[in-house]
Order: structure tokens, then sequence, then C-alpha cells
């Protein structure tokens, strides 16, 4: 989800769900420790409760980028081994680091050893040639070892060589079960399923089968309505479900004091796009904000305009 959960993408999927975690982009733990990048930090407290996602391989690094977020106010921070794209493979770290389990151990150990805030893991199942049935439960045991207590499985492998990243998230076929039976092997585990799972009954079966929790990533992006302004009464019993046009609303201050800090309308508008997804007015709504967004000059008149074209048609 890199380029896409931005803190100003998370505010807005805040609005729409008070409950669900909600995770960074991924940040490699150079660009913190040893490039001082520490705008990539930066978040609205609105947005708890949130984790910041780590990538890296040297765990005395990864502990202090860990004590960098624990330090900036994140409620977890979670160590992605699953991410298939060039740049990781270059750097050793992300899904290739499925091959080095003893290291992502001692990441996981210097994590914990440096934060007081939980420390988790997102993987695969595996990647390339590997044994799925073999690899991923020496992968769990390993790093339940090191004190990982919540662990996010992707249920596909990752291929690293002949698959692009966006080849990776649809081609690898998924394997749901083994995830369940990984559940039932490593029963003190909390065990979350990512990969494939686009709407909430799919993500209630998932938990009524026994699973501890469901990440959803593309699908949150583009149908945000469909999946997270449900997922308060649906998923965690509380709340009601939020309207679309009432969230646009609320988003209106939010763009205004970005725009006063200096930044531009499309940074926000960008994220807000596919809130009416599947409902009247909708192309029309993407329409208005995708040419008028990047223009200079636009603000909360233009969102407001795009509004007039769905909120009839809401009512």
């Amino acid at each position: 989800m890199m380029d896409w959960t931005d803190r100003h993408c998370r505010y807005l999927h805040r609005l729409l769900s008070q409950e669900a975690l909600l995770y960074t982009e991924m940040v490699t733990s150079p660009a913190l420790v040893r490039g001082g990048a520490l705008h990539l930090l930066e978040f609205n407290p609105e947005e708890h409760p949130v984790a910041l996602q780590l990538g890296g391989s040297d765990p005395e690094e990864l502990a202090k980028a860990a004590k960098l977020g624990a330090d900036a106010g994140y409620d977890e921070i979670n160590l992605n081994c699953g991410c298939p794209s060039d740049r990781v493979q270059s750097g050793t770290f992300g899904a290739v680091l499925m091959k080095h389990p003893e290291l992502v151990a001692d990441c996981v150990a210097a994590m914990r050893d440096a934060v007081d805030v939980e420390v988790t893991v997102k993987c695969r199942i595996g990647v390339d040639d590997q044994d799925p049935e073999t690899v991923l439960p020496e992968f769990l045991s390993h790093i339940a070892k090191a004190g990982c207590q919540r662990v996010t499985i992707h249920a596909r492998k990752a291929w690293l060589q002949g698959l692009s990243p966006k080849e990776n998230r649809d081609i690898p076929p998924l394997d749901y079960d083994l995830v369940h039976r990984m559940k039932e092997q490593f029963q003190a585990l909390h065990i979350s399923i990512n990969g494939g799972i686009t709407t909430l009954e799919q993500a209630k079966a998932h938990l009524d089968q026994g699973l501890d929790g469901v990440m959803i990533g593309r699908a949150a992006y583009h149908q945000p309505t469909d999946v997270l302004a449900g997922a308060d009464p649906e998923i965690f019993g509380t709340g009601e479900p939020k309207d679309p046009v009432e969230t646009v609303r609320l988003m209106l201050p939010y763009v205004e004091n970005h725009l006063t800090a200096g930044g531009r309308l499309h940074e926000v508008t960008r994220h807000m796009l596919g809130l009416f997804a599947g409902r009247p007015g909708a192309r029309a709504w993407r329409r208005v904000l995708s040419e008028g967004a990047h223009k200079a000059g636009s603000g909360p008149d233009l969102v407001e305009e795009a509004l007039k074209r769905v909120e009839p048609l809401a009512a």
C-alpha cells in the first residue's frame, strides 16, 4: 500500500470506522535512521489506533526505527515480511525475509527490547519454490519464540523472480486453509488473514471459522464505504454505519487545514474518489475531483461542487 495509505487516507478511513486498526504505508528503517526522514512518521492523533509498518532487516537499525515510531505515538510497530517489490528485494527485506526466519526473529527481539508497544509481523505463506506447509510453521515458530504475539498472513506465496509486485497480488493461488491450520497449530498466536478479501461478509466468515482478525487492503481503499463504513456495527458490534455524504462534510475542515498549511487539494481528495463506488453519481463525483483538484486555487468549494453530483441521489 505504498503511496496509498498516507496520513490523509488514514484520516478519511478513521471517519468511516472508529474501531478498525489502521496501518501506515511501509516506511524503511534506513530512511528513518540514516536518512532522518522523520516527516514520514507524521500522523493526526485522531487516527488512533494506528500501526507503523516498517521495512528492514538489520536488527539494530529496526530497533532504532521502532523506537522513533513508538516515541512518535504509534500504537503498534509492524515488521513487513511480505512485500515483493524489487526495491525491497535489493534491500534484503520484505518477502525475501521468509527465507531467513532466524534473522526475522532477531529483528523482532531487538524491536521488542526497544519499545513498550506491541511488535507484530506481516508475512506471506512462502516465497518462490518454498513449501508453505513446511516454511510457514517454521517461520511462525521462530517469531513466536522471539516474543511476537500477533501476525498477519497474506495467504499467497510471493514469487520474487518472474512476477511483478502487481502480479504477486493476484496470480499466486490463495491458500486460506493453510492459514486456518496455522491458527489450530499456534493457538496462542493472534493470527489475521490477508489476501483476496473484499467484503465484510468474507471477513466475518474467516472470523467465524476461528481466525482473530482480517486485514483488507485495496478493497478498503477503492470501496471504502462498502468495507469500512459498516465495519463498526457489523464486525465490532458498535455504532451505526457511516454515511459517505456526511463523511465528505466532515473532511472539509481537514481539507481547509491542509490547504492553509501549504498543501494541495489533490493530496487529500485522491483518497476520496472511491467513497461513492457503485452508487449513482459516482462517476460524476470522481470526474469533478479528478479534473479540478490539481488546479491552483482549488479548495473545499470544489469538493462541495462534486458532492452535489451525488448528494440528491444518495438521499
